[in-house]
């Protein structure tokens, strides 16, 4: 490992070097993928990561290539020492709850999908769900908090793998290809055929363009 990339690592790890310090030991990191696409679901991940954890390029899953997303999640996730959690929420209780709702209620099964109680939680955004231990909101937390960082790489892959799943029932939308997103393809794919049961229908309905209503 080269020393700008070793540095950058410990920089990443701030946060969970500082909490254990304070004495916090299984410290999760929690993010999500899925927020603003007009279909399928939106899936959080939580992710404990053993102390002084290093994997090389790990960061904001959207800063990385799909290949480069691919071989990460599969280190992180085959690693026996990485506890992790995953939450997924349709978007049928999208349109029910909101997508704000949907993506705390994705958090807390994620966390609830966990195999050891967290002591202290590290949430990407600015607000935070209900939970029973400590909990901390990180604006752009997937760059800056390493267990962040991992968990972000885990809820994208998973969705997206999901969406490249549901593009073999659905192939006329592309959804392999935007995974649900409001790409200009897909845009022009809902005109063409209307929504399909993957949509969601209060994101669809709010459009601009009231052919979205189909």
């Amino acid at each position: 490992m080269n020393q700008k990339e070793e540095e950058r690592l410990v920089r990443l790890s701030y946060y969970e070097l500082d909490l254990r310090q304070k004495g916090y030991f299984a410290i999760a990191g929690i993010d999500e993928a899925g927020r603003g696409p007009l279909a399928g679901p939106v899936v959080a991940a939580a992710c404990i990561l053993p102390p002084y954890y290093k994997l090389l390029f790990l960061n904001d899953s959207k800063k990385l290539s799909v290949a480069k997303r691919e071989s990460l999640f599969s280190k992180i996730t085959e690693d026996k020492t990485v506890v992790f959690g995953i939450g997924v929420v349709s978007e049928k209780r999208i349109d029910e709850i909101n997508i704000l709702q949907a993506t705390f209620e994705a958090m807390q099964q994620a966390v609830g999908e966990l195999a050891l109680n967290p002591d202290y939680l590290l949430i990407d955004g600015t607000q935070v769900p209900v939970f029973s231990c400590p909990a901390q909101a990180i604006v752009k937390g997937d760059s800056l908090s390493i267990s962040i960082a991992a968990a972000s790489v885990i809820a994208k892959v998973t969705r997206d793998r999901w969406m490249v799943k549901q593009a073999l029932q659905y192939p006329e939308y592309g959804f392999e290809k935007h995974k649900g997103y409001p790409t200009k393809d897909h845009r022009e794919m809902i005109r063409k055929y209307g929504i399909s049961p993957l949509h969601r229908k209060s994101f669809c309905h709010t459009q601009s363009d009231t052919n979205f209503r189909k």
